[in-house]
Formats: C-alpha cells, sequence, structure tokens
C-alpha cells in the first residue's frame, strides 16, 4: 500500500513537472513567497499591515504607467512602490491614524491604473494578470528576476534585522540607544515595496494579503518564539503557494483562489488552536 502511493505520488509529480511552464511557477512562486513570508513577519510584529496593502495599489499604478511608456511592468512596480515606501517612510507618524486620506490615496492608485491601462490597451488580460496574479504565465525572465530581487530583499533584511527588531518591541529605548526609529522604518518599507513588487507577479495586487499577511500570522498564533515565527511564516507561506498551483493545476481553478482559501484556511486553524491554547 506504501509503495503503490508513492509510486502514485511520484507519476503525478513527473507529470506536472513535465512542463516548463509548470516548473517556473513553481520556482516562481517559491521564491515570492519565502520572501513575502519572511517580511511579512515583520510587518504583522510592526503592525503595519495596511501599508502593504497600501503599497499594492501604489505599484499597480507604476505597472501600468511603464506598460503604458513602453517599459516592463515589473520596473514600474519597484519605481512606484519604493517611491511610496520611502515617502510614507519619512513621513512617519504624520500618517497615523489617517486611514480615510490613506484610503482615497488607495483607490486614487488603483483609478489611475485603470486609466493607463485603458490608455494602453483595450484588452482586459493585462488587468486581470495585474489585479489577481499570473504565476503559470511566469517567463524565464520574470523568474531571473525575481531570484534576484529575493536574494536582494532577504540579504538587505538580515543586516537591519537586529535594529528593526529593537525598534519593533521597545522602540522609546531603541531611540534611546541611538537606533534611528524613522532611518530603520524607512528601510524597511523600502524591502515591503521590493516584496510586494514580487508578490503582484504570483497573487495580484488584490491578493497581496494572501502571502504577506496571512503565514505571518498564522505563524504567530502557532509560536511566541521569534527563530520559529520567523522559519514557520515563510514556511507556512511556501507550503500554500505550491499547493495552490498542484491543486489549480488539476482542477483548473485559478491558482490565487486556492492560495488565498488555503491562506485563510491555515490562519483560521491558527487561530482555533490559540483559542484552544489559552
Amino acid at each position: 500500500m506504501g509503495r503503490t502511493t508513492v509510486t502514485i505520488t511520484s507519476t503525478i509529480t513527473a507529470t506536472m513537472l513535465g512542463y516548463d511552464f509548470m516548473v517556473r511557477a513553481f520556482l516562481a512562486s517559491g521564491i515570492v513567497a519565502i520572501v513575502a513570508g519572511t517580511v511579512g513577519y515583520f510587518l504583522v510584529l510592526r503592525g503595519q499591515a495596511f501599508a502593504g496593502h497600501a503599497l499594492a495599489h501604489v505599484g499597480f499604478a507604476g505597472a501600468t504607467g511603464a506598460a503604458l511608456i513602453g517599459v516592463a511592468p515589473l520596473g514600474g512596480l519597484i519605481a512606484f512602490t519604493l517611491a511610496a515606501a520611502v515617502a510614507m517612510g519619512l513621513l512617519g507618524e504624520r500618517l497615523s491614524g489617517r486611514d480615510v486620506a490613506v484610503g482615497i490615496v488607495l483607490s486614487l492608485s488603483l483609478g489611475f491604473g485603470l486609466l493607463f491601462l485603458s490608455l494602453y490597451t483595450t484588452s482586459a488580460t493585462q488587468a486581470t494578470a495585474l489585479l489577481f496574479g499570473s504565476v503559470l504565465a511566469a517567463s524565464p525572465t520574470v523568474v531571473t528576476s525575481l531570484v534576484w530581487l529575493g536574494a536582494a530583499t532577504l540579504a538587505a533584511l538580515a543586516v537591519i534585522s537586529r535594529p528593526l527588531l529593537f525598534a519593533s518591541l521597545q522602540p522609546e529605548l531603541a531611540e534611546a540607544k541611538g537606533v534611528s526609529i524613522r532611518l530603520i522604518a524607512t528601510l524597511f518599507l523600502a524591502l515591503v515595496a521590493l516584496a510586494v513588487a514580487q508578490s503582484i507577479q504570483i497573487v495580484g495586487v488584490l491578493l497581496v494579503f494572501t502571502l504577506m499577511i496571512g503565514p505571518p500570522a498564522a505563524a504567530q498564533l502557532l509560536t511566541h518564539r521569534l527563530t520559529t515565527g520567523l522559519l514557520l511564516a515563510p514556511g507556512l507561506a511556501l507550503a500554500q503557494a505550491w499547493l495552490g498551483i498542484t491543486l489549480a493545476y488539476y482542477t483548473d481553478w485559478p491558482t490565487s483562489f486556492w492560495i488565498t482559501a488555503l491562506s485563510a484556511l491555515v490562519y483560521l486553524g491558527a487561530a482555533v488552536y490559540a483559542q484552544r491554547r489559552r
């Protein structure tokens, strides 16, 4: 029975990975999941989940604007999200409690994105890809870009991780010790911008929360240990991304739907576990 199960699983896996586009999908989603889960852990820890959503909307305008002038959408995504992240970091506390203003900016960004898209083409294909992701359409160029972006993002996060953690958990003490809270916040939001730009390639503008917030939030419900949580968050994101692609392959349902559904399911399970543990 055990051998039969292993044989069937191996056959299914071999069949699925026999297509180049599926291999690229697993590579791209794996890179993005690890980056989003790791960066997202600090994002949830700092209570800045809304920042990721805001940057995703700004990125949509950047991507469509780039396409309009003949530049690669990923370039526009990175440029716009980085600019917005730096501005948010420098403004610091001035943005606190201004959800209405931020919400208006988000809506305006989405509106400009749709305007740029309508000027660029009458096709809805690109809009759908940007809004809901297109991991199965990841090209070799996109995968290569994600590898470099992912490595750079994680390396930079490792460099600022100690002062970032200090500033996140004990901001007053960190500032008293000479840590520049505003500089750390700005640098971190720049890394969030890079993670958002990568996540949009997989799950789209509207579903960035799926990889950046869901798995890290679940990880923090499951464990209070920092090291364990930092390993668990990207692990959950990776499992959800890969299982989502597998389910999409065999059901013909959208990949983003499966990844989102799995993320919600895991978070609900973690919430129930945390509640019973009390």
